[in-house]
């Protein structure tokens, strides 16, 4: 089932050994052929020196910042090593600028500020947006450089795969011909004429650990600094060409893509209403996400200003009871973290995380497709990884090989990847994949208790979804 995807002569430098750096260690193992003394791991405290051990590789514990992660990384990157970037609190963009000028390739999970840029109380809203991150990590792109994959986890990057899988799911299934692409204009045009007007990147996590959480405590099944950080961020979208009710507390960008929009507060204070096929109609949190910007970006047809087609596309997630609860203490306390941090993994006794790609719009409606992997599955196939982090750390690896068999790519981002080539690798990894049709709307069942503002006519108009 499992097998070497191919040989690596040079070193990887793991920067971050948090869960996803655990997970993603026995991966790299066992899909490259590669030796322990090949893999170096620099992370910012001892969290994780046991999981280093047992495989025999080595560990530093010294954390990165913007005076010293040259002198740290210089000596143990040359042309042809590879940076795996699980980190938080280390600039993404940094690291990329530095494998270029040494030749090695990259990637990561998301696009991260130095510590505390996602709550710098000096910068205004606009500049702590993935977006202003997303266009500052184009601005590296450079014909010919060294492959440096952004964002390349679960959501974002596993989930623009599942996109281009759904829409050729729907066009088989409406009687289109379901042709592949070949380019993003290809795709764009197809998401076009199969009408999709809004895509959710729907997620439930029901895995429950004990003990369960405690007043002062946050508590995550993934990075707790990582969703913190990105919970306080301003809410972000894509901004399809068909909405007609623009946000009050909504702002337009003056430059770049001009995919997306922001909300004037924080994502963890702005919820939405989606749905997923275990769990039904669902709020969730419209946290921001560099798939909402990257999808709708490559997803337009026509100009950035006025485009012909573009979807709406946002993140809608309702995380574990547990992290729904960290998350209301931490708004009532103003959004100052708690004192106490746990991220639970082997604690965990029960749940599966359902995560996928809700495409609204088209004429059957809408549809899910995505992976249903429960904790005893996830632990079942790869040690020290919860249904959570594999979802992530399969990406992680899917990457790396990609960008081991394109090693002059440039600057890249999940959606000019070979969609089915990172399925095919990742899929192993996923539990169950499913893909359902649904007959659900943001409509459906409103309560007439409550006079609401909706715009009865189109039901996939982005002030439905949103939970007043």
């Amino acid at each position: 089932m499992f097998r070497k995807e191919l040989a690596f002569a040079g070193r990887i430098v793991m920067v971050g050994f948090g869960s996803i750096g655990q997970g993603t260690l026995p991966l790299l193992l066992r899909h490259i052929d590669i030796r322990p003394e090949q893999i170096i791991i620099v992370t910012g405290d001892e969290n994780g020196r046991q999981v280093a051990a047992e495989y025999g590789v080595a560990f530093h514990a010294t954390p990165l910042t913007p005076a010293n992660y040259r002198s740290l990384l210089e000596p143990r990157l040359a042309r042809g090593d590879f940076l795996v970037n699980c980190s938080s609190d280390v600039s993404s963009i940094a690291l990329v600028a530095l494998c270029q000028e040494r030749g090695a390739l990259y990637v990561d999970t998301c696009i991260e500020p130095w510590a505390g840029g996602y709550t710098d109380a000096s910068l205004k809203p606009e500049a702590r947006t993935n977006y202003a991150l997303r266009e500052a990590a184009r601005a590296l792109k450079r014909p010919g450089a060294p492959t440096a994959i952004h964002t390349h986890g679960a959501n974002p990057g596993m989930v623009s795969h599942l996109v281009k899988a759904a829409l050729l799911n729907i066009a088989r299934d409406t009687g289109r011909p379901a042709t592949t692409p070949k380019d993003r204009a290809g795709w764009a045009q197809l998401a076009h004429d199969l009408n999709i007007r809004t895509i959710h990147i729907a997620e439930r996590d029901t895995q429950v650990a004990e003990p369960r959480k405690v007043p002062g405590e946050f508590v995550n099944t993934w990075s707790v600094e990582g969703f913190v950080g990105e919970g306080c961020q301003p809410a972000e979208l894509g901004w399809g060409s068909h909405e007609r009710h623009f946000p009050a507390d909504g702002h337009r960008h003056a430059a770049g893509c001009k995919a997306a929009i922001w909300l004037n507060r924080p994502g963890a204070a702005t919820q939405v209403r989606t749905w997923t096929p275990l769990a039904g109609p669902i709020h969730g949190f419209l946290i921001t996400h560099s798939e909402s910007i990257s999808l709708a970006n490559y997803l337009t047809v026509g100009g950035d200003d006025s485009p012909a087609y573009r979807p709406t596309v946002h993140y809608a997630y309702h995380p574990s009871d547990d992290t729904v609860q960290s998350v209301y203490e931490l708004a009532g306390r103003n959004w100052k973290p708690q004192e106490a941090h746990r991220l639970v993994k082997d604690e965990i006794v029960s749940g599966v995380d359902e995560l996928g790609v809700l495409l609204m719009g088209h004429a059957k409606g809408a549809y899910w497709y995505g992976s249903r992997l429960s904790i005893q599955q996830a632990r079942a196939l790869v040690p020290h990884n919860s249904a959570t982090s594999l979802q992530v750390t399969a990406p992680v690896v899917a990457g790396v090989i990609w960008a081991l068999r394109n090693p002059d790519r440039g600057v890249v981002e999940p959606e000019e990847l070979d969609h089915e080539q990172i399925l095919d690798f990742i899929r192993p990894y996923l539990g169950e994949v499913v893909g359902t049709y649904s007959e659900w709307t943001p409509l459906a069942d409103r309560s007439v208790l409550f006079e609401e503002e909706l715009d009865r006519e189109d039901p996939w108009q982005f002030k439905n979804f949103r939970v007043a």
